[in-house]
């Protein structure tokens, strides 16, 4: 009996764990598919953080990269993830800025068919070319910004103009209560320019990134439709938050996301 991707993913991720290495081979036979489909799982897999690849198949992380501190952020991460893969639907027009919590939901876009997305980042297009439901890439070009990782400028902004999007996920490196999303890079122009183009603004933010002080205030309340944070939020913050006029959405680590 053939697995669908995600169940093949998640086989492959505990082989991985249990023998410490899978080769392609081995997988192809298993799971009765071809070497192009097991290479593109492990792929992605690599992207989202959760082995490494070697020459014929791969290998699971070093001890000292998967901390405690480490494993807890993944699973808020892909927490948070599998909340916003569930509010994509089939054919939709989507943005994913740059940022490791928006790239966590790609390996969840497998199912959705006919979408189109839009991105500024580079481990983004290289993640999306991976999937086998090969959504249509449009990138923003741009002038490349080795801080952001992520092209930004007049000509990234000019690129967006000229479409129109159902939804943008964009992270977040800090949120203020009072202002809105913030970040550490001064570029946030384009942020902007693709909250103006979709008419859905979705906020992916781990709860420990609310409060922090960081001076650039990246977007304001008023541009944001919902925030996507984890379990961990206080009942308070997600009151101020929802009192704005947002959405809040808190996924349960492991667990189905709950909305307010």
């Amino acid at each position: 009996m053939k697995r669908n991707t995600q169940q093949r993913r998640h086989a492959i991720v505990a082989l991985v764990q249990e023998h410490g290495e899978v080769s392609v081979d081995d997988l192809t036979r298993r799971f009765d598919t071809s070497e192009v489909t097991i290479r593109k799982d492990l792929a992605l897999l690599e992207t989202s953080g959760l082995l490494l690849r070697r020459y014929g198949g791969a290998v699971a992380l070093p001890a000292e990269i998967v901390s405690a501190d480490a494993e807890k952020v993944s699973q808020r991460k892909m927490a948070i993830a599998r909340a916003a893969a569930e509010r994509i639907r089939d054919h939709n027009r989507i943005i994913i800025d740059s940022g490791s919590t928006t790239c966590a939901v790609i390996p969840l876009l497998a199912p959705k068919q006919g979408l189109v997305v839009m991105t500024n980042s580079l481990n983004v297009a290289a993640a999306l070319r991976e999937l086998e439901n090969e959504p249509t890439l449009l990138m923003t070009g741009g002038t490349w910004d080795p801080h952001s990782e992520s092209f930004q400028g007049q000509v990234a902004e000019q690129v967006l103009r000229s479409y129109d999007f159902d939804q943008l996920f964009v992270g977040a490196d800090g949120i203020d209560l009072e202002r809105g999303t913030t970040t550490f890079h001064e570029l946030v122009g384009l942020s902007r320019v693709m909250a103006e183009a979709a008419r859905e603004v979705i906020v992916m933010a781990e709860s420990d990134k609310v409060g922090r002080k960081i001076p650039n205030l990246e977007l304001p309340w008023q541009q944001i439709h919902t925030l996507i944070t984890d379990d961990g939020l206080s009942d308070a913050a997600r009151t101020q938050i929802a009192a704005r006029g947002v959405q809040v959405i808190c996924a349960a680590v492991g667990e189905t996301p709950r909305r307010k």
